[in-house]
């Protein structure tokens, strides 16, 4: 059974672009249909897989904040193109976005998709600049496809359902976003956009940008790097979450990625003494690999044993 201190009643914020509790017409015709109300690449969602996809936009973390866990819930009217571009290119310029654009390193083999490409082009249509905006949505740990269909199952009903007590509750899993998308994003691809001196935007949310290390800002001017961190502020005319820009915060891209790269050491003393913890069980039970009380060092092993 799961702990409950500090676990929301339950964990779903949005599902299909919706409170749970709200039952409007929009709402009641988005979770029907599965659709996804934040410019997807298709009219439905398609989170997790095409058929019954698991519709949930946000959750909640311990302090009842919604967080973001659906990269695609960050393209809400486009706000990140906008305030994507105001860094990228001069006030007026013509641009338009291009999503899911695949980026090859010098030998021709993929460093990845770059989420949201921003290009701006002159009166004849040719591109004049660029820019690389990646999405972060923070990953689950937990299962939540549970949850979301025992809501589905009747919302009106469900609204007010308690999953504290559940093995595997859902929580926002901050460290691995980091560690697993965060990080491995800013080095291959950032790697190559820096060498070709193009500017770089990272939407995310508030919630996981408190949990990054703290970097060193700078002034708009001379940044390589522009951190676009959101909020989901509660409208209570509509009952419904908007994306609404928290902060801008400017970096170079270096000094950042050694930041978010880097962890911080501990302390070596309690190290040591786990390890001495390990080494008095291995030499008390012999259960170890190399040399136990039941062993020889190489010191005591002549060169003529091993090559018979």
């Amino acid at each position: 059974m799961t702990d409950t201190p500090n676990l929301p009643k339950q964990p779903l914020a949005e599902v299909f672009g919706y409170p749970i509790d709200n039952f409007s017409p929009h709402a009641e015709r988005y979770r029907r249909l599965k659709l996804c109300p934040f410019h997807n690449k298709v009219p439905s969602c398609t989170k997790s897989r095409v058929k019954n996809p698991i519709g949930v936009c946000s959750v909640y973390d311990a302090n009842n904040v919604a967080t973001i866990t659906c990269p695609i819930r960050f393209r809400e009217d486009w706000y990140i193109a906008e305030h994507a571009a105001a860094f990228f290119f001069p006030q007026g310029a013509n641009f338009t976005s291009l999503t899911e654009v695949r980026l090859n390193d010098k030998s021709g083999k993929t460093a990845g998709n770059i989420d949201i490409v921003l290009v701006s082009y002159d009166d004849t249509g040719r591109i004049t600049d660029f820019g690389s905006l990646e999405v972060q949505a923070v990953y689950i740990s937990g299962t939540i496809s549970t949850p979301f269909n025992h809501y589905l199952s009747d919302p009106v009903k469900n609204v007010q359902f308690d999953w504290r007590k559940h093995e595997n509750y859902p929580r926002p899993d901050y460290l691995s976003s980091s560690r697993k998308r965060l990080a491995p994003q800013l080095i291959y691809k950032g790697g190559i956009l820096h060498a070709w001196r193009k500017k770089m935007a990272v939407a995310v949310d508030s919630q996981f940008f408190a949990t990054l290390p703290a970097m060193e800002m700078v002034a708009k001017e001379e940044a390589e790097l522009v951190w676009l961190v959101y909020d989901l502020k509660l409208d209570l005319t509509d009952n419904r979450r908007h994306l609404t820009l928290s902060q801008a915060v400017y970096t170079r891209f270096l000094p950042a990625l050694d930041r978010i790269t880097k962890s911080e050491p501990g302390n070596i003393g309690e190290f040591v003494y786990f390890l001495q913890g390990k080494l008095d069980d291995v030499l008390a039970t012999g259960t170890g690999i190399g040399v136990t009380p039941d062993t020889r060092s190489l010191q005591d092993i002549d060169i003529e044993d091993i090559i018979e």
